[in-house]
């Protein structure tokens, strides 16, 4: 079974087949950062981040390309306002989110262009829309004509009629149609600005991406266009409008990815609503190893609300997955790795629409069955599971070995023994290990539904101090007070 996705040009599932043999070039849109990056920001670079690393597991070689929008109105803004230069604010909130970045394993793109490196190249295809009358100077800049693309629209599957209901002019634009977008905005005394042909300015939002993927993978199609669902309109159907009239063989890309976005109180996280905790300090709260794990167990393209408990949740469910590769580490040692059912199984989820909750089921399936892994397979198995957890972007680290405490009575494995009558074995085990061994045991009885033995088990951790609870997100536990 060959990887399939979503692609929102055609809207439907489709086999993913590179434009040219062995090679995949993707191309992200990047972070304006005009303001402390958010946790919405890190879903969908996190997502791309897994998607890049299984299409090299697949054997591709996937040049990634995400941009850095380092000018915009915003940051004008607030380097007016604030009295820094404006650059500096782009660089300090730039060099916060690549820190972020770093500590969610999320790697860096091969290339990274700037908007404001690439205006050479802006001004000469905005030169080239004028030239075939797409777009017209105007008083305050240049807009695009979205009355001469006949396509526009079509990404977003929605009609010109429908989307000029929708539309309206900001104040001090002079452009003849809500829906025309700039592609120049002449300066205003003080701003920064670059000359050009028609007066000196700055780019607009959407021709930065067309100027930079024509730039850096070329004028012809290229494989994936992605970002956020947010984006589809106006971001990347006024790029597809612009790129697409001076391409020799359109579309502009072959397939359009996009992440479904993440509420907070019900609300889409965002700059202007100000809703959000800089995602520096909520790393700084919670382990970034169990953020990724949490977007891990919800599809891309679902709309997805977190809270702290989910957080919590996921922090459990890393735990999991963390003392089943510690029960393997000793039996670690050099080798190739081997085809296995684990991996064909997470091979299964993934190419599936990057089904990543599926690969992650499977993750703990075979964590919580590590204990019956013969011991002349459990090289093998460490291999294995390594490298899955590699490949979702969890690479294990020397932290795992650290056996979390428990504040348990001293006699905890004793009393748990006498309760359950030796029905399970915890020789060798921390009590940590016999509480996720009971877990796991408890989750097979409700499989095969014997709720006897399912309440059993439960029953024994309250009389020993600790109480289960069960949710969408798995089993969590906690010590009595």
């Amino acid at each position: 079974m060959s990887l399939k996705l979503y692609n929102t040009r055609t809207r439907q599932l489709e086999e993913f087949r590179p434009l040219r043999e062995g090679r995949v070039d993707i191309y992200v849109c990047g972070l304006t950062p005009s303001a402390e990056a958010h946790i919405g920001h890190a879903r969908s670079f996190l997502f791309f981040d897994v998607l890049r690393r299984y299409l090299r597991h697949l054997g591709f070689d996937a040049r990634y390309v995400q941009n850095v929008t380092d000018i915009d109105d915003r940051s004008i803004a607030r380097a007016r306002e604030t009295g820094e230069d404006w650059y500096d604010i782009v660089s300090g909130y730039y060099a916060s989110f690549k820190e972020s970045m770093r500590r969610l394993d999320v790697e860096e793109p091969d290339v990274e262009p700037y908007a404001t490196k690439f205006i050479v190249q802006i001004v000469e295809m905005i030169g080239e829309l004028l030239e075939r009358e797409i777009a017209y100077v105007s008083e305050d800049g240049v807009y695009y004509d979205v009355s001469k693309f006949s396509r526009y629209g079509a990404l977003a599957h929605r009609k010109i009629d429908e989307l000029e209901a929708g539309a309206r002019i900001e104040v001090d634009e002079h452009k003849d149609d809500p829906l025309d977008f700039a592609l120049w905005k002449f300066a205003k005394p003080g701003e920064p600005s670059w000359e050009s042909p028609w007066g000196a300015g700055r780019p607009g939002w959407h021709i930065e991406c067309s100027a930079m993927t024509r730039t850096v993978i070329g004028p012809d199609t290229f494989d994936m266009h992605g970002g956020g669902a947010d984006l589809v309109f106006p971001h990347h159907e006024n790029e597809i409008a612009q790129s697409e009239p001076l391409m020799p063989h359109p579309p502009m890309a072959n397939f359009w990815v996009h992440g479904g976005v993440l509420l907070s109180d019900g609300k889409k996280m965002s700059k202007s609503l100000g809703n959000f905790e800089p995602l520096s300090e909520l790393l700084d709260r919670h382990d970034p190893q169990a953020v990724r794990l949490l977007f891990l167990q919800t599809g891309y393209r679902k709309v997805m609300s977190m809270s702290e408990e989910s957080l919590d949740a996921a922090a459990v469910s890393l735990e999991r997955l963390k003392a089943a590769w510690r029960k393997l580490h000793p039996h670690s040692s050099a080798g190739a790795l081997k085809r296995s059912v684990l991996l064909e199984q997470i091979e299964a989820a993934l190419n599936n629409d990057m089904n990543t909750a599926g690969a992650l089921a499977e993750l703990h399936r075979f964590a919580a069955n590590v204990d019956a892994i013969p011991e002349d397979s459990r090289s093998d198995a460490f291999r294995e599971f390594s490298y899955a957890l590699e490949m979702l972007g969890m690479p294990p680290r020397s932290s795992w070995l650290e056996v979390p405490k428990v504040e348990l009575a001293a006699d905890f494995l004793e009393r748990l023994q006498r309760e359950l009558s030796g029905e399970i074995s915890f020789n060798g085990a921390s009590p940590h290990d016999a509480i996720e061994r009971i877990i796991a045991e408890r989750n097979l009885a409700r499989m095969q539904k014997d709720w006897s033995r399912s309440d059993r088990l439960r029953d024994a951790l309250a009389r020993c101090g600790v109480t289960l609870k069960d949710g969408k997100d798995g089993t969590t536990w906690t010590v009595d007070a």
